[in-house]
């Protein structure tokens, strides 16, 4: 049988005159007069007033069963910053079930605490009615996208944590084989390759609520370990992904807000860098980069005889100070550009150090093209084009991006990304998304001629400028994958030796498929309304990936090391 009768965050004004129990933790303790208290008791739900009559060995976060009478606080008394503020518990018979040592910081929503003590502390941490929303706004995500692709046939499969290593892009976490020694299994960076035999196995249409692992530098929307929503479809093309995904997403979004999204726009990868110098373009606010190299086709000016020159136009930006002016030259430099150009818009043109080398035709034209009004500022970037994309890109989302919770969900498709994204130091293409996307049939042609040219049938999912997802057509048959192979360098002998498991199974019948996968971690954080990843996560690590809880990552005991047939290196001299 149950301690409790009642949460203490659900009592109301219709309970009252009921005899109820309350399980929880004391949330804070006032006197009144000699014997009186005041304490109010905190469980997930929320908080009740309890008035108690010789409480004085209760203390913060004491576990405590109180059992009373529902009544109406006195006039005047009412707390309407409380769901339960019009009631309290009366008539108190208090039972400690636990007593507790002081916090080593205030389980409170208003008071900020250190974010190292609250990791080390993470169990206190959870207590907090913040974290307490997060987490079940992340359960209630997770049940709702599951729901969602129950409704549409797919499959919860499990797929496995120990595999072989396979290139996807980031570091691998490394596993060493006690029974194999000198062997290792890595941790899986996604289940890629076994949804795509999933495929081959006929099961159609699969999906799992993955657990994902990378090594890879830790950023607000980025842990060592994070969940997906992970789905794969046979016999489907691109829109056919694309509109399972979306309903999972609208299902998620629904059971956070109550409300519809609206049918989710694509953009090709190239009008996405184009118009705001990225893959995962934040559409909440405008600041477009504007083409200027025609602008100055012509121009003696040497910091303009470029290749591409775009600009952005920042309304209001003139009032900037030289100051603000230097830092953001500063930041453009670092992000790779030679040099920043400003301009202030004035009533009788242009207020910049360089305005003495432009010629009265461009700054016309300039102005025409930025449509610049007084009192804006205009930057300028000129440089190999994916260069200025990039700088004036970061330097829109310094200058433009508002807070997490401010201006709606803005999604976006973005699609017809290039297959490879530069080349390696021996010039063979480096791919985009995985080496199993397939190319554009219209390009198969180019993958020896010219690689960078090939267009994939690959595909991002975008949230207010953070990428949630990707996903492509999957190549399904053996040929055209060894001519992806072909073109990184990948030998037939190596590729079996490494995908030989893949490559075998195309053999016996693979159907098309395609598939996609997307962050719920990402989703969860922007949903709830938080900056960083590790606000909706239980148990995360820190920026440099230690687990302050735990003490993780940590050595290991001598004998498990001679187990393992493992020995330290000594520290690079």
């Amino acid at each position: 049988m149950t301690l409790r009768t009642d949460y203490s965050g659900a009592l109301r004004s219709s309970d009252i005159g009921r005899t109820v129990t309350v399980c929880g933790w004391v949330a804070r303790r006032r006197e009144h007069g000699e014997h009186l208290a005041f304490i109010d008791v905190r469980d997930h739900t929320g908080i009740v007033q309890c008035v108690v009559d010789g409480a004085a060995d209760l203390r913060n976060e004491y576990v405590v069963k109180i059992t009373g009478t529902v009544r109406a606080r006195l006039e005047g008394t009412t707390n309407q910053a409380l769901a339960t503020g019009e009631v309290e518990i009366g008539d108190c018979a208090i039972e400690i079930l636990n007593a507790a040592e002081p916090p080593p910081f205030p389980i409170d929503d208003r008071i900020d605490s250190d974010e190292s003590v609250r990791l080390r502390y993470r169990y206190l941490d959870l207590r907090r009615e913040r974290m307490q929303k997060n987490m079940r706004v992340r359960a209630v995500i997770n049940q709702a996208c599951r729901n969602a692709m129950a409704e549409q046939n797919f499959v919860e499969i499990e797929t496995p944590m120990l595999i072989a290593s396979t290139p996807e892009g980031a570091r691998d976490f490394v596993v060493p084989s006690r029974l194999q020694p000198g062997s290792f299994y890595v941790l899986p960076q996604s289940p890629q390759l076994f949804k795509q035999l999933c495929m081959v196995g006929g099961l159609d249409r699969y999906f799992q609520v993955a657990r994902c692992l990378r090594d890879e530098d830790l950023r607000a929307d980025r842990q060592f370990e994070f969940m997906q929503l992970d789905l794969e479809m046979s016999f489907a093309d691109q829109q056919d992904v694309l509109d399972a995904t979306a309903r999972a997403i609208a299902a998620a979004v629904k059971s956070v807000t109550g409300e519809d999204i609206a049918e989710i726009p694509t953009m090709p990868w190239i009008e996405a860098q184009e118009r705001f110098g990225s893959d995962k373009p934040d559409l909440r606010f405008g600041m477009e980069l504007i083409e200027l190299t025609e602008v100055f086709a012509g121009t003696e000016f040497n910091a303009f005889k470029a290749p591409c020159i775009k600009g952005l136009r920042v309304e209001g930006g003139a009032e900037f100070t030289r100051s603000r002016l230097d830092d953001l030259t500063d930041m453009a430099k670092r992000y790779g550009a030679k040099g920043l150009v400003w301009m202030r818009v004035t009533d009788d043109g242009l207020d910049s150090p360089v305005a003495k080398f432009l010629s009265e035709d461009e700054i016309v034209k300039l102005r025409a093209a930025t449509e610049a009004q007084p009192g804006d500022l205009l930057l300028l970037v000129a440089d190999e084009r994916p260069k200025v994309r990039h700088v004036l890109g970061l330097l829109r989302v310094e200058l433009g991006r508002t807070p997490v919770t401010e201006g709606g969900l803005h999604f976006t498709w973005i699609v017809d990304f290039p297959l490879f994204e530069g080349l390696d130091d021996d010039g063979r293409p480096v791919a985009a998304h995985h080496l199993f996307t397939m190319p554009n049939p219209d390009d198969l042609d180019k993958l020896q001629s010219d690689p960078l040219a090939v267009r994939a049938q690959s595909y991002d999912l975008v949230l207010n400028g953070w990428e949630l997802g990707s996903g492509s057509v999957r190549i399904h048959r053996a040929d055209v994958q060894q001519l992806v192979f072909d073109a990184v360098g990948i030998e037939a002998e190596d590729a079996q030796r490494r995908f030989g498991f893949l490559l075998d199974a195309f053999k016996y019948g693979a159907p098309p498929h395609a598939g996609f996968a997307f962050g719920l971690d990402r989703l969860v954080a922007i949903l709830a309304g938080e900056e960083n990843i590790r606000e909706v996560i239980a148990f995360p690590k820190t920026q440099s990936g230690l687990d302050l809880l735990t003490g993780a990552p940590s050595p290991i005991e001598s004998s498990q090391l001679d187990e393992l047939r493992l020995r330290h290196l000594p520290p690079p001299s």
